[in-house]
């Protein structure tokens, strides 16, 4: 009987980790992908570039690979487009899902989340859609900021939907809730969360694990939430935004929050102060651990690697500096100059950083005693600022600006 039990733990791990989604920033949306073997150097001029599709519309968000399909949104006229793009960079089917958001900065910012064999995607107003992956028929579809009554900012909605067992979360803010669930299936309302007050932020949510506890991780313009994933009840909450200190409604807050044990850390840009939050041992609170200035991301993701955190702070708009500082302590390692402030992620040892302004991509080595860069090139093609994440899968780096795909071989 032991032997049996032990089969089917085996059995079931095998399926967990088999139906996990391919998303936002990697598995667990911590910029951390799990491709190994890949170069440690690249050639002078760039690794090899597999493909480069034109045509997916305008966009900052991510591109998401699987080992059949890319995956990549994009603004046409003023709708939302999902592509599916096949390995050999043919368009197989791109399809209209929403309305895009018009106003400020337009393209699109929400990256799909792929389960077996189902897409989830927001629209840029809001628009919470299913869609089949071997067509692009849509299942479903709510218009979650809607029928929620949303409170947006200037830039609408830049959300990626977090999967949680049988549901899907989606985060609109507003009086009327916060946090809301789906039934990732049919898109039937699960539950929402009361409301801890403050309008849509930008930020993804996502699992957060320590010992018993499994939370969902949630952000509005003003709170980080705990949520318990069944219920959507709030278990604590943490007020990030200080009115003294910022005068809207609401903090410009795009940056997925990032854990270990029971730290959490929260950035933004603008000169806003980071906060280090410790939830307390029976999981009922969160406070405040230490806070400075440094490290304020603007949008672009942050690492934490062996007791460090490593991204790119906020000088200005146009302007920033690549900084590593302890996660303990907040002590600051460096802060260096490379370009400008940009996205980064991190695979096989090492960390990968897109530049915002000049589409420099750098490979780097990991390290508190300075922003080794190794190797780099420049993207060549698109338009805009280079705001799109890297991501990473089957030995290949994925790279988006504007409307235009590029496929990197990056397998030693």
């Amino acid at each position: 009987m032991k032997q049996i039990n032990l089969s089917i733990t085996f059995f079931l791990l095998v399926l967990i980790v088999a139906a996990q989604p391919a998303q936002w920033r990697g598995a667990n949306r911590d910029g951390k992908f799990t491709d190994t073997g890949l170069l440690k150097k690249w050639p002078d001029a760039s690794p090899e570039l597999l493909l480069k599709v034109e045509g997916i519309g305008k966009g900052y968000s991510s591109v998401v690979a699987t080992d059949k399909f890319i995956f990549a949104t994009g603004m046409i006229d003023t709708l939302d487009y999902l592509s599916c793009i096949t390995p050999e960079g043919q368009i197989k089917c791109k399809v209209a899902y929403g309305l895009s958001w018009v106003k400020s900065f337009p393209d699109t910012r929400s990256t799909p989340t792929i389960e077996d064999d189902r897409i989830y995607i927001i629209s840029g107003t809001g628009e919470l859609v299913c869609l089949n992956i071997t067509d692009g028929v849509i299942r479903w579809k709510v218009n979650v900021d809607k029928d929620f009554e949303a409170e947006w900012h200037i830039w609408g909605v830049s959300e990626s939907p977090l999967i949680v067992d049988d549901k899907v979360i989606c985060t609109p803010g507003g009086a009327k809730t916060s946090v809301v669930a789906f039934d990732k299936m049919t898109g039937k309302p699960v539950w929402q969360s009361e409301s801890v007050g403050g309008p849509r932020s930008y930020v993804s949510p996502i699992i957060y694990e320590y010992k018993q506890f499994r939370y969902i991780l949630a952000v509005t313009g003003t709170h980080l939430v705990a949520l318990e994933p069944a219920s959507g009840k709030v278990v604590w909450t943490f007020k990030y935004w200080d009115g003294a200190k910022w005068d809207q409604p609401g903090l410009i807050w795009a940056n997925t929050p990032v854990v270990k044990g029971r730290d959490i850390f929260l950035s933004m840009g603008y000169d806003y102060r980071n906060a280090m939050v410790t939830m307390s041992e029976d999981g009922k609170s969160a406070t405040e651990k230490w806070s400075n200035m440094t490290l304020d991301n603007h949008h672009h993701g942050l690492i934490e690697l062996d007791g460090n955190i490593y991204g790119s702070n906020w000088e200005s708009n146009s302007k920033g500096k690549w900084v590593c500082m302890d996660w303990n302590s907040g002590e600051v390692k460096y802060e260096s100059d490379w370009g400008t402030k940009g996205a980064l992620v991190y695979a096989d040892g090492l960390l990968y950083v897109l530049e915002e302004k000049s589409g420099n991509v750098g490979l780097v080595k990991p390290s508190p005693a300075g922003f080794e860069v190794i190797s780099s090139f420049k993207l060549q093609g698109g338009a805009g600022p280079f705001w799109s994440h890297p991501f990473i899968a089957n030995g290949k780096l994925y790279l988006r600006h504007g409307d235009v795909l590029f496929v990197y071989n990056i397998k030693a």
